[in-house]
């Protein structure tokens, strides 16, 4: 997978920009505040139509855009044929285009661009909360299982409606719990087909990453990834098991979900957890090893899209090379490098492993402008 161009109208504080015959390693210079960080968020949005910084979409838009509206447009290089993406984002929502003929859902363009993003911020997906991990699961299976995101989607609407007929349910006798055992049914569909999903993406991932975190610390440690279900057993994949599991659940905790208003039990609640030796990333680990956790991941994430898809996804390193120390630099170009498209933000060269950045398409930033 090769982007052979990329165009921005409107996009932040780029006014308008195109970059034409990018290479294999794209790095990408300039002090902060410059649009670094907007250009690898724009490639970020054209595959997953959505940011990884913010969820308004109305500021992904310039302040004086003219029509109150901003696009990404880049031809892609696939296995099968080259693509032509354009994501329009606008008040009145989002509109994707493949080849020129507009997509009907957003799922259908998701997927047609593949991305690993690697930010300074990914150390969250260790030590933070357990929302940024299920994110992390949910945009990472998104993009290369397209029926991922339909049931998502469906689950959160359901998850909405359920939560406000709770709401509504407090102090009552029997009014309106038919409703809710219709909305437990939907929920359930859904939600099984997301932990199932989850669970077998984190069973290939554990592979990748395992492997991979010996490597990185020359065999001295042992990563492990567990899935956190708010139901049932972790390793339970039936889909059948996991429905009875589900609804069962949802009968125990009924009267609590009425007294407090919400859904208390599903894919929304579950978490991943990483073990380092046996012991807990998030709580023993040093701010090494979680560094190093996250990294594994990352470069995990690389080889399981190129085995799920077929092809290498690009990679995208926002401000991210100077704070790995030499030995992870290292480990981390010698895995893109000569396979995987590279897009590398940095202040400055200082700080990096010039000598195996030899080659690389140089790009200046300042002010919202691309100079070569």
């Amino acid at each position: 997978m090769f982007v052979k161009n990329i165009g921005l109208q409107h996009y932040r504080n780029y006014g308008l920009l195109r970059l034409e015959s990018l290479g294999d390693v794209n790095l990408i210079l300039g002090q902060n505040a410059q649009g670094k960080t907007n250009l690898m968020e724009a490639l970020f949005v054209l595959a997953m139509t959505k940011s990884h910084r913010t969820s308004k979409d109305r500021e992904l838009i310039s302040f004086d855009a003219p029509a109150g509206s901003a696009q990404i447009h880049a031809e892609v290089q696939r296995k099968y044929g080259d693509l032509k993406l354009e994501l329009n984002l606008s008040a009145q929502g989002k509109k994707a285009k493949i080849n020129g003929l507009e997509q009907r859902r957003l799922s259908e363009f998701v997927g047609s661009l593949n991305v690993v993003m690697f930010a300074p911020e990914d150390l969250e997906i260790v030590k933070g909360t357990p929302g940024i991990r299920r994110r992390f699961l949910d945009m990472e299976i998104g993009q290369v299982q397209p029926s991922y995101l339909f049931h998502l989607q469906q689950y959160q609407k359901v998850l909405l409606q359920r939560g406000n007929l709770l709401k509504q349910l407090w102090g009552k006798e029997a009014a309106g719990r038919e409703l809710l055992e219709i909305w437990d049914i939907q929920l359930v569909e859904h939600g099984v087909k997301i932990v199932k999903k989850r669970k077998e993406f984190i069973k290939k991932l554990q592979i990748w990453a395992e492997s991979i975190h010996k490597g990185i610390t020359n065999g001295g440690e042992e990563l492990k990834l567990l899935y956190v279900p708010s139901f049932g057993d972790r390793d339970e994949e039936d889909e059948a098991v996991l429905l009875d599991n589900f609804m069962l659940k949802l009968s125990q905790t009924r009267e609590q979900e009425i007294r407090r208003g919400m859904t208390l039990t599903g894919p929304h609640r579950d978490d991943l957890s990483f073990f380092i030796n046996g012991r807990e990333a998030q709580v023993y680990g040093s701010q090494g090893q979680q560094r190093t956790t996250a990294l594994s991941l990352k470069l995990a994430e690389i080889e399981l899209i190129h085995e799920e898809i077929g092809e290498y996804p690009v990679l995208l390193l926002d401000d991210v090379l100077s704070e790995l120390d030499p030995y992870r630099q290292t480990q981390l170009i010698e895995t893109f490098q000569s396979k995987v498209q590279t897009f590398i933000t940095a202040t400055g060269i200082e700080g990096l492993n010039a000598d195996k950045l030899k080659g690389a398409s140089l790009y200046h930033v300042r002010d919202g402008k691309v100079e070569l």
